[in-house]
């Protein structure tokens, strides 16, 4: 699957390298009428290989971890040369086209729905990975409504958008005259874009200039008050991991009264993307302040901290990371211990999200291990236990931190072991998907191999009780009608007070 895919583009690549570089410049247009669908044309400046016969939808895209097949939206695909003169292709495959003549090719337009209003029999997609079009605003995700030519994936792409001149535009991309400008397909699909009746609050956290741009249908909340309510959390991350990974970050929000279930966000490299109600979840401001702190804590997992199976990424066939654990149940922890630690979250709160999360643990099949939800995330079983990630992901992150404390006398836990790896890949620089066990086990202890191979490959008990011990506080599983609890001794001993106290700071 992934490998040999890999295999063929980086043979592709070495055969290509001699080629002029080619921008992939696409225009998006929302014309009146047509309520719920973009028109996208891409218009090519120079002559496409011979080779280049393959143009692809995304079957998938990153941190979805669902098949979306965006084939299925597309309507009146065209190729024409360069006197409008249509070329022949056929439809391979729902999200695949082969074009006969490729160097002939100067346009290739079509007609794409928007993935909110389209019904669909299966696969439908979530509202925050998808796009949606009414007559004051639009939302895009680029794989939503964006082919490519499989062998110029890594060319650089630019994006028109014929929107109404009133309308405010946000997104993470840049804009250079006409287009906003992307490295690569990647890069593009990394870019979300929400266009419209917008409001608009910045700030700086040190150097990293964030930005908030938020659709409101019945001006229910704006960016201000979102801002207002987020830049604790902004300066705690701060403080979490000593920098911001990023100059830059662009949060986008869409706010509807009724929106397409279920609602939550997606993350991205330097944006990320939320649809919420306009009923409780906008009231909810400190619940929109977790969520957009998990969002944000991706710029450490998976966005600078990722395998060679997110670096370069398979849009035609699913190919799962089995790291799924370390991406989002890693996440899940930091953005509540950096909560936690900088005294945004109180230790009770901290204790009681714990809790839901073993109860969640529970009511799921045990016998699906880490590895499992990461390898099966994409099949129909998987998906029914998807939700464990944030829960017995977060649980395992939180039990190895801890570990770690411990056997380092409380020098190093699970975040400074993450800093230490941010320091060595990043962006462009992936760790190996097979070895990166070892790699944690050689950089830390010998003990560590035993806590991978039982709770994350394997699906064994996680020690709740003896681990949290260690902190002086005791852990009651389910019974007796009442769901499973931690309380925080009154008596701890001095060297679990000493742990308790090195494991809630925050340096």
């Amino acid at each position: 699957m992934k490998s040999l895919w890999l295999l063929t583009t980086l043979l592709l690549c070495c055969i290509h390298v001699s080629f002029a570089q080619q921008s992939m410049n696409y225009q998006i247009a929302v014309r009146d009428g047509f309520d719920n669908d973009f028109f996208v044309t891409l218009s090519l400046d120079s002559k496409l290989d011979k080779e280049a016969t393959l143009f692809q939808f995304a079957s998938t895209a990153p941190g979805t971890y669902q098949t979306m097949n965006i084939g299925r939206y597309v309507h009146d695909f065209e190729v024409l040369d360069k006197k409008g003169r249509p070329l022949e292709f056929d439809r391979l495959s729902v999200n695949q086209f082969e074009i006969k003549k490729p160097k002939k090719v100067q346009t290739i337009q079509y007609r794409i729905s928007e993935t909110w209003d389209t019904k669909v029999k299966e696969n439908p997609i979530y509202p925050m990975a998808g796009s949606s079009l009414e007559m004051d605003h639009a939302m895009i995700s680029p794989h939503a409504l964006i082919g490519y030519f499989l062998d110029y994936q890594t060319q650089p792409y630019g994006i028109e958008l014929v929107v109404p001149e009133d309308w405010t535009i946000g997104t993470a991309l840049k804009k250079e005259g006409r287009f906003y400008k992307a490295d690569t397909y990647d890069h593009l699909v990394d870019s979300p874009i929400l266009a419209g009746e917008l409001t608009l609050a910045d700030t700086l956290i040190d150097d990293t200039h964030v930005e908030i741009y938020t659709y409101s249908k019945n001006e229910v909340v704006d960016s201000r008050s979102l801002l207002n309510a987020m830049h604790g959390m902004l300066a705690a991350s701060k403080a979490f991991l000593k920098y911001l990974p990023a100059e830059s970050y662009t949060f986008l929000f869409h706010f509807e009264p009724q929106p397409p279930m279920p609602t939550g966000a997606w993350e991205h490299s330097l944006s990320s993307q939320y649809v919420f109600s306009e009923g409780g979840e906008a009231q909810d401001l400190e619940g929109i302040v977790h969520v957009a702190a998990h969002e944000f804590f991706h710029i450490v997992t998976p966005l600078n901290l990722h395998s060679e199976k997110v670096e370069h990424f398979n849009f035609i066939e699913p190919d799962p990371s089995q790291h799924l654990w370390f991406y989002e149940g890693v996440t899940e922890w930091g953005s509540l211990t950096l909560l936690l630690r900088d005294g945004k979250m109180s230790l009770e709160t901290y204790l009681n999200n714990m809790s839901q999360k073993v109860q969640i643990d529970g009511f799921l099949d045990k016998s699906w291990s880490l590895k499992d939800l990461a390898t099966r995330s994409y099949t129909a079983k998987g998906q029914q236990q998807f939700v464990n990630i944030y829960c017995r992901g977060a649980l395992a992150a939180g039990l190895l931190d801890i570990r770690l404390l411990k056997l380092s006398n409380g020098e190093r836990g699970l975040r400074e072991v993450i800093l230490e790896l941010l320091a060595k890949y990043g962006k462009g620089k992936p760790f190996s998907e097979e070895q990166f066990f070892n790699e944690l086990v050689e950089m830390t202890y010998p003990e560590i191999r035993t806590f991978i191979d039982d709770h994350i490959l394997d699906n064994k008990p996680l020690p709740l009780k003896e681990y949290f011990a260690w902190l002086g506080i005791d852990y009651r599983a389910a019974g007796d009608g009442q769901p499973p609890r931690f309380f925080v001794k009154v008596k701890a001993n001095e060297e679990q007070l000493k742990l308790r106290k090195i494991w809630m700071r925050n340096l």
